[in-house]
């Protein structure tokens, strides 16, 4: 038989081959980890005893299990994407990227619980534990809805009304010399200018709360999505349109079935930016202003020193905007999926 040669590289995947398993093998242990941490969360809250003054008075400082709930389910959904990812290299690597955090998040929530229900380093009513801030959000959780609705409906208000003058003028200036000589001068003023520096003169001259919060928010949102989409038109090329005339289209035609769709990634870099500048807006219009919302529950709450109340509603408005922006990431991807395809 004839001999064959082993090449280096063969050579060295064989030498790398143990090396790999036991890779995998760490890998397979690692993300099962969060895993192991939500376990040690929950024992640490059952068997660790509370701080004497806390455990000695249930009725002013309540603890109940939902904390240990939530993190059974969380733990138990963690459990189930592990096997899954057991048969699924896809869903493992997905596991694998994500442990880390996990980690974090687990050791973090642990520590925390550690230095305030557990020996009140942190006391209260500043800094209540996280079953607290939980059991805050349940009980207060027909209102905190009321908020969402009333935060989204202001939010959406001033975000389309920003976007849609915004989009007009920033393509009316990205196409057109002569809207551009109009609109650059208004940008260069207002842009550099936080929308928030108005409230004051808003708060004295708007008719109401609502609408003088909807134009701030308005206001912050234009510059961004009027910029992207000048940018945008502005930038797209000449042959681009010199192809286009080659099918007989008129100038509004070139607009929107040329340099709007051409300008698409820019106006939704804008889009995004804007949605940013309506968050912050926002808060800062129910916390000095209107009377309803997230912002405005939070100050409430804050003049009772009602901190765990406060924290709550914290927690929402992150999990809100989150949401808010999760949903304008998902119509990007939807209307720009055909740079996916070109990839």
């Amino acid at each position: 038989m004839p001999n064959k040669s082993i090449t280096a590289w063969e050579l060295h995947q064989l030498e790398s081959a143990p090396k790999s398993k036991l890779r995998r093998a760490a890998d397979r242990a690692a993300t099962f980890l969060p895993i192991i941490l939500i376990g040690a969360l929950i024992a640490e809250y059952k068997l660790i005893p509370n701080f004497p003054k806390y455990a000695a008075n249930p009725i002013a400082y309540p603890i109940s299990n939902l904390y240990v709930y939530l993190a059974s389910a969380f733990g138990a959904a963690l459990l189930a994407y592990f096997i899954v990812s057991l048969a699924s290299r896809k869903a493992h690597e997905k596991l694998l990227r994500k442990t880390p955090l996990y980690c974090a998040l687990m050791i973090l929530l642990i520590a925390y619980d550690c230095v305030t229900l557990k020996t009140g380093k942190l006391k209260m009513p500043y800094f209540p534990w996280a079953d607290r801030i939980l059991l805050a959000i349940y009980d207060d959780r027909l209102m905190l809805l009321d908020c969402i609705s009333n935060s989204l409906k202001l939010l959406f208000s001033g975000y389309l009304i920003g976007s849609a003058a915004g989009l007009i003028t920033g393509v009316a200036a990205g196409w057109s010399r002569r809207a551009n000589y109009w609109v650059l001068p208004l940008i260069k003023l207002l842009g550099p200018i936080p929308s928030t520096t108005w409230i004051s003169i808003i708060l004295v001259v708007a008719s109401s709360l609502f609408g003088g919060s909807v134009f701030m928010i308005a206001l912050g949102v234009w510059y961004p999505v009027t910029m992207a989409s000048l940018n945008g038109v502005s930038g797209v090329q000449r042959g681009n349109y010199e192809a286009a005339r080659t099918f007989g289209l008129g100038s509004v035609q070139l607009v929107f079935k040329v340099a709007v769709p051409a300008a698409m990634p820019s106006i939704f870099n804008g889009l995004t930016q804007g949605m940013s500048v309506a968050c912050t807006a926002l808060m800062v219009a129910e916390m000095l202003g209107v009377e309803s919302g997230l912002g405005w529950y939070i100050n409430w709450q804050r003049g009772w020193a009602e901190f765990a109340k406060m924290y709550a509603a914290v927690i929402v408005i992150c999990l809100t905007f989150t949401a808010v922006n999760l949903a304008l990431t998902l119509v990007k991807r939807r209307v720009l999926r055909y740079q996916e395809d070109w990839k």
